[in-house]
């Protein structure tokens, strides 16, 4: 089939990048013109694994083409997916200044030919329909520009309507962005249009079946079919979820430290039971990145404009917002004052195998102990190695792990890394000033640590 992504963030490159991989003839659209010359030359923007190779396989093949040519994509997709960012606003609304541009942009190229119109972007619950009416905006325009130059339409804007809307949420994990495209948990289409959610299905047969799964034998993904705004609120309903069971394992880490229990005993307990599960049972800093705190917030408002309370939601963000402050406690109580000291964080974004530093606690970390008079370094496999600074101030970017460790008073495991749980911290330990470990995400064997010469410090621990 013939598809067109506009916006080419996470969720827009990876799905472009997927569907032509498994055959669709696609087109990535971004009005950012250096950023598709990049990707025209075979550069991925974003840190993915695996993205870079497909992307790069996908364009020799002839299935995957770059332009900042809306027109052009417009043309020549069957299905548009609308992929562009939705960032939250100082209410805690989504700003969908972005997506409205690029609806009415659609509109004003729409032609003949039908087109399924597909919001993959977190989109406030009700966009479906408001979609549709900026896209009949866009097509107004287009025919009152059609009359001024003397070419009447043959027929009203509502007559040369030829499209349909499609809510189709995604729940990509950062890092984990193509497995997750591949190996779907579920595929969620909504909208009335039967042919449009028949032509969407046929889009995703290749994932339904399995066909490019790394288990095949796995069953066949479920298809959702729901109301446009069904759909809307499964995204936030899932992603709040997530983020309030996160915060539900913290709050109860947090109590363990007052009464000497260990949360990660306790986590694999209750995560036994069928009805809770495992997953997002790790206690820690605290939840941050592009969605949860976006589309928590996001409920939230949507919530309070229909005169309801959600409490729990509330809470959920309460929490997770005094989580990142449970560091600082810790480092206080270890090191007294903080003034003059030297803290070295382990891990910069706000989760491993990405270089997403949206909303990630390190940030929130740096700040405070610049507030405190602390001296900051930090080390990263990614910020470090890409020398990116991401708008960083307050903090020093050490290019390893050992250098970051010489001269600190205490280290601070922030992200998770797989790297982190190899490094060398006898030679670490000895290279500090005092070598006081806090295990922000409890990924280091504690045993291991102490025998290595720290005073090792877990969360709930």
């Amino acid at each position: 089939m013939r598809v067109c992504v506009i916006g080419t963030g996470y969720v827009g490159l990876v799905t472009g990048v997927c569907l032509s991989h498994i055959g669709h003839d696609v087109i990535c659209v971004d009005n950012n013109e250096e950023k598709v010359k990049l990707m025209q030359s075979g550069q991925s923007p974003i840190y993915e694994p695996g993205l870079s190779e497909l992307m790069q396989s996908s364009a020799e093949s002839g299935n995957l083409k770059f332009t900042s040519d809306l027109t052009q994509g417009v043309s020549h997709g069957e299905i548009l997916f609308i992929a562009v960012g939705t960032p939250p606003l100082p209410t805690g609304e989504s700003d969908t200044r972005y997506v409205e541009a690029v609806a009415r942009g659609i509109g004003a190229n729409l032609q003949d030919d039908y087109k399924v119109i597909v919001n993959k972007s977190t989109v406030p619950i009700g966009s479906g329909d408001w979609v549709r009416m900026i896209v009949l905006e866009g097509l107004a325009e287009q025919q009152k520009s059609l009359v001024g130059a003397g070419n009447l339409p043959r027929q009203s804007k509502q007559e040369q309507a030829n499209f349909d809307v499609v809510s189709n949420p995604e729940f990509l994990r950062e890092g984990s962005a193509v497995y997750d495209t591949f190996n779907p948990d579920r595929i969620v289409l909504g909208s009335n249009s039967q042919k449009a959610i028949a032509m969407m299905k046929q889009l995703y047969q290749p994932l339904v079946e399995r066909t490019v799964a790394e288990d095949q034998s796995l069953p066949n993904v479920p298809v959702v079919v729901t109301d446009l705004s069904s759909a809307e609120m499964i995204k936030y309903a899932a992603n709040s979820f997530l983020a309030t069971k996160i915060s539900f394992i913290n709050e109860v880490a947090n109590i363990c430290d007052r009464v000497g229990a260990d949360v990660t005993q306790v986590a694999k307990g209750i995560g036994l039971d069928s009805r809770i599960g495992g997953k997002f049972l790790n206690a820690g800093l605290g939840w941050g990145g592009s969605c949860f705190p976006k589309d928590v917030s996001a409920l939230i408002h949507t919530a309070d404009d229909y005169g309801y309370e959600p409490e729990l939601l509330k809470a959920a963000v309460n929490v997770n917002i005094r989580q990142r402050l449970i560091i600082l406690e810790k480092l206080q109580h270890e090191l007294k004052i903080l003034k003059g000291k030297t803290i070295g964080l382990l891990g910069l974004t706000f989760k491993p195998d990405t270089d997403d530093m949206r909303d990630a606690p390190s940030l929130q970390l740096i700040k405070q102990l610049n507030r405190l008079g602390a001296k900051v370094k930090a080390y990263d496999p990614i910020v470090s190695q890409s020398g990116l600074s991401h708008g960083l101030s307050g903090v020093i970017i050490e290019g390893n792990a050992e250098m970051l460790a010489d001269g600190c008073d205490a280290l601070v495991l922030v992200t998770d890394w797989q790297e982190f749980v190899k490094l060398d911290y006898h030679k670490m330990a000895k290279l500090m000033a005092n070598p006081v470990m806090i295990d922000g995400r409890n990924c280091l064997d504690p045993k291991m640590l102490q025998e290595a010469g720290f005073h090792y410090l877990g969360i709930g621990r």
